[in-house]
């Protein structure tokens, strides 16, 4: 007895295409992509969600068993380029706190303090920035906000429907307001910490003027760096908080309606 599944190989070819969009996102998006999660884990992840996004959006894919090879490869390289737009699109909005770490960290004199970034693929970051990162990953899944990456990912299907030509001028005006926004997001986070160096070394100056037989620099370093500290635990509940809703504001630019 033989058995005659002509349906499966379009099938496996659609199961591969949307694979490659999920997993190319996956491994880039924030929170479910951080690079401290192994390789293995993120691929696995990615298997799981194809799974379950295939019955929702697998019939949106032009294919079929006869589909030729090379119609088949063009889908692949838009899949491929879909979820690298996404995907990067999502990493640049955690770089903000890796901006504003710099800012800050800068402005309180510990810019010579460096740690490896697990938000920045590992390499060497200001301490500030580091903790910032690690602060707001662990907020976005303390807040259920990861979840708003997974409907990101479902909602991907609608807005770059499978097989249709990339809109290149919208993404290329998305990619430009995106890293305007991580610009911006990172030194307004950080203007507070700016406005009070102004401030400070203002007065700095003028005691050195005052006093010029002082060693000012002696005096200005441990207070500049408990005084940054000092603002930095005041206000960063407020931070995270107003960061949080442009992470949630940024993502849903990638979620449909």
């Amino acid at each position: 007895m033989t058995f005659e599944l002509p349906f499966l190989p379009g099938i496996a070819v659609v199961f591969l295409l949307m694979f490659a969009r999920i997993g190319t996102m996956m491994m880039l998006m924030p929170a479910l992509g951080e690079t401290s999660i192994p390789p293995q884990v993120r691929l696995v992840l990615a298997l799981m969600l194809t799974l379950v996004f295939y019955p929702l959006s697998g019939r949106l894919y032009p294919v079929t068993a006869a589909t030729p090879l090379q119609e088949i490869g063009v889908l692949l390289a838009g899949e491929l380029a879909i979820g690298f737009f996404i995907g990067l699109g999502g990493r640049m909005i955690v770089y903000a706190l890796t901006i504003a770490g710099v800012a800050v960290a800068n402005q309180m004199g510990l810019a010579f303090a460096v740690s490896p970034d697990p938000a920045n693929s590992g390499q060497q970051g200001a301490l500030v920035g580091t903790f910032l990162g690690i602060l707001g990953v662990t907020l976005v899944f303390a807040t259920d906000t990861h979840y708003l990456v997974l409907a990101a990912m479902n909602d991907s299907f609608e807005i770059f429907p499978p097989g249709g030509w990339l809109p290149v001028g919208d993404i290329a005006r998305l990619g430009t307001e995106l890293v305007a926004d991580i610009f911006a997001i990172g030194i307004q986070i950080s203007a507070p910490f700016l406005v009070i160096g102004i401030v400070f070394y203002f007065g700095l100056g003028l005691l050195n003027k005052l006093m010029p037989q002082m060693q000012i620099f002696f005096i200005a370093m441990p207070l500049n760096i408990v005084l940054g500290l000092g603002l930095l635990f005041a206000l960063i509940i407020t931070v995270m908080a107003w960061y949080l809703s442009h992470f949630e504001s940024a993502l849903g630019r990638f979620i449909s309606g």
